[in-house]
């Protein structure tokens, strides 16, 4: 028996060593890879930059997940993430860079989480505009390419389609998953309380379909998001809008010579029959790999436009952009997520440090804890006080992220940005029937008759729901009165409003949740003209990126082995595991909420 367990123990000792050794061997080979993308980018004269839409463009500055900096080893042009502001001021550079003779654009929007939104590609696409106005060429390349990809391409002087590829121009759907009916089966209980009619977010969990409410409200923002794509492909590519959705409703793939009889490609083209288009624009070598070229990602790194300077040589100002992207929590938060208490602190120190000129809020957020968003808003009507406040909405701004956005001085918005969304709830759950099926029991000693009225082990009682009620009441009127002095609108005109409902940007225009349409450079330069320093100052994003050291322990505690696959059976979990995730970011201490349905996504 000593043996055994002298053998044991040598076994657990080789393979905790064995582990420390190959994390030691990993921490210094992504180390030694995340310091040589430190060295300075290589641009060849007469390159073409190849911009592949297959990278997930945030609004926010991303740390590189270590595991992700490995797989640049593998293929160091693909980034997995792209910044919105790195890309648009590497297109304002490479159109005035000598260097930079045409662009390719080429792969498929493939986004996770709340990046490469609508909001976000817009900005883009019209940052592509200004780049082909240098009379630089743009070709686009694709194989398989839906409206997203196309709203992009389209911007292209010519666009090319695999001869095997398709264009799926089919119009824009959202479908929601339920979970209502999988709970009955295994004793799970859903116990909601709310304000706002089109407030749909509980319905996952209380309902087996859309209720009549959502889908109203759902139809209006996928058919004015759809008419904003829809019209402005169809002038890139010289149809009529009426013509285009005629194509779409007689037919959803465009393959190969169907595609260039339609309009929607310029002519059909192997890879190989580009890259050796492209050796003879860059004027390669006939014999070489490939053509003159520097990815997207690694132009972005460095190439940025000058910024401006006083006379003296200094930022006469500094602009401070903090964003705001991914779900509302309490407390610190995590990667993806929106710490009411971190990004409070963020905020107070903007409003504390003399060098900030100015603040501008880019929010993209479907809101979530509704004491987390009153504790993110405090710091933002204190830092208005002290200096301009400007508020640059994202694919998202809704709920909670209406909340905090509704004291800017100026709120910009794009026309396919989600927002609105003025309303409360509040969920709780019941899990005696499924614990009572696994044999799991329950017993509790209390000293007051409300102190287990948040336990998951019973329901709750029309007593306890009264006061749930009573509290999401009260902090529904405060969403509302916090709306109208915000917005300096009547607070009669915000009941009509709220409701829960959501509104698309250019909707949220003409009833006054908005002041304008535009982009986020658009909100940076406002908010340097309000300050006084629009002719003399520098941009400082918030929040940096983080030490080497930080990402690499925090993607240590996300490291996890997904076991799903991609066919069909791993998409239908996968869509289930993310879904279901999001209750993980139910944490307001009292159980109080403003947000958006989960995974609202319109693609």
């Amino acid at each position: 028996m000593k043996s055994f367990f002298a053998s044991l123990l040598g076994s657990l000792v080789g393979l905790f060593l064995f582990g420390f050794l190959m994390l030691l061997i990993v921490v210094g080979v992504v180390g030694a890879v995340a310091s040589l993308g430190e060295k300075p980018v290589v641009v060849p004269k007469g390159s073409y930059l190849v911009f592949d839409l297959t990278a997930n463009i945030h609004d926010s500055v991303r740390s590189p997940n270590p595991f992700e900096v490995l797989e640049a080893i593998e293929n160091p042009e693909h980034p997995k993430n792209l910044q919105l502001r790195a890309v648009t001021r590497a297109l304002e550079a490479a159109a005035k860079d000598d260097r930079i003779k045409g662009m390719l654009i080429t792969g498929n929007i493939s986004a996770s989480g709340y990046a490469s939104s609508f909001a976000a590609l817009a900005e883009v696409r019209r940052a592509l505009v200004e780049f082909k106005k240098s009379g630089k060429p743009v070709m686009a390349h694709l194989f398989r390419a839906d409206a997203n990809d196309l709203y992009l391409a389209s911007t292209a002087d010519e666009i090319l389609l695999d001869p095997y590829g398709q264009v799926d121009v089919a119009g824009l759907a959202s479908e929601g998953v339920f979970f209502a009916g999988a709970m009955e089966k295994v004793g799970l209980e859903a116990q909601v309380v709310r304000v706002g009619k089109y407030k749909s977010a509980i319905e996952p969990f209380t309902s087996r379909e859309m209720s009549p409410a959502s889908r109203e409200q759902l139809q209006v923002l996928l058919d004015s998001a759809w008419t904003t794509l829809r019209d402005e492909i169809a002038s890139a590519r010289g149809l009529a809008p009426d013509a285009l959705q005629a194509l779409v409703d007689s037919e959803r793939f465009f393959s190969g010579e169907a595609a260039v009889k339609a309009g929607l490609v310029t002519r059909v083209a192997y890879q190989d029959e580009v890259i050796d288009e492209l050796k003879r624009r860059t004027e390669s070598k006939p014999d070489a790999e490939n053509f003159a070229r520097v990815s997207m990602g690694s132009y972005a790194k460095r190439a940025h436009p000058t910024a401006p300077k006083s006379a003296s040589g200094k930022a006469a100002g500094v602009v401070a952009v903090v964003y705001a992207e991914g779900v509302i929590v309490d407390g610190e938060g995590s990667e993806g997520e929106i710490g009411g208490k971190r990004f409070a602190r963020e905020l107070r120190r903007l409003r504390q440090d003399p060098k900030v000129s100015a603040i501008v809020l880019r929010v993209n957020s479907p809101g979530g804890s509704a004491s987390a968003s009153e504790h993110i808003l405090r710091e933002v009507r204190l830092a208005r006080e002290a200096k301009p406040v400007v508020v640059s909405m994202g694919g998202y701004a809704a709920s909670g992220g209406y909340w905090i956005s509704s004291f800017g001085d100026h709120v910009f918005a794009e026309p396919t940005t989600i927002t609105g969304s003025i309303g409360v709830f509040g969920l709780l759950f019941n899990a005696a029937e499924l614990t009572q099926k696994l044999g799991v029991s329950f017993d509790v000693v209390k000293t007051g008759r409300y102190a287990d009225t948040l336990s998951i082990s019973r329901a709750k009682t029309e007593g306890e729901l009264a006061l749930i009620q009573r509290d999401v009441d009260q902090i529904y009127r405060d969403f509302l009165s916090r709306v109208a002095e915000g917005r300096k609108l009547d607070p009669a005109l915000v009941a009509e409003l709220a409701q829960g409902r959501v509104w698309i940007g250019a909707d949220a225009l003409t009833r006054g949740l908005v002041d304008e349409m535009g982009g986020l450079e658009d909100a940076i330069q406002y908010a340097a003209k309000k300050a006084g320093v629009d002719e003399n100052y520098t941009v400082r994003e918030r929040p940096a990126h983080k030490p080497f050291a930080e990402s690499f322990a925090e993607a240590l505690q996300g490291l996890e082995v997904r076991i799903f696959g991609h066919g069909p059976v791993g998409r239908v979990l996968a869509r289930m595991e993310s879904e279901l995730e999001q209750l993980n970011t139910f944490n307001d201490p009292r159980g109080i909420y403003a947000r958006l349905p989960f995974e609202f996504v319109l693609r």
